[in-house]
């Protein structure tokens, strides 16, 4: 069966040489996912493309900060995925961070992004987590 597109990071097998993509809904996740890692400016002939959610990684850990990654996110994804419509975005620390003697989150550096999501034509709901 030909694929859609090689699957990123590019690896290889050995039926394919390059590993492929060979369903709408794998090509709509990567392409999710690809938004929300590139950085504005990385694509060429498009430099308003990406979510850039790299950039946020020294902003301080705080409500304003997951209030700027939503929208843009959101942005992102009514702008270039029209196909996605989101359904929610959480934000966490890492379930498995261990609790300090007071009961907080020894781990507070790490954010965790999960974002809920349809893939319009092909319906159902779909989980992506970043990390």
């Amino acid at each position: 069966m030909p694929g859609l597109t090689p699957m990123l990071p590019i690896d290889f097998d050995s039926n394919d040489g390059i590993m492929l993509i060979r369903t709408y809904r794998q090509l709509a996740i990567q392409n999710l996912k690809n938004t929300l890692l590139t950085s504005p400016g990385e694509r060429m002939m498009d430099p308003e493309f990406g979510a850039g959610i790299r950039k946020y990684l020294f902003e301080p850990n705080r409500a304003a900060t997951y209030l700027n990654i939503e929208a843009r996110i959101r942005n992102q994804v009514k702008k270039y995925l029209p196909f996605i419509g989101i359904l929610g975005i959480k934000f966490g620390h890492r379930a498995d961070a261990p609790e300090g003697p007071m009961g907080d989150v020894v781990d507070r550096d790490f954010l965790g992004i999960k974002i809920s999501f349809t893939i319009i034509p092909l319906g159902g709901a779909e989980i992506l987590s970043l990390p």
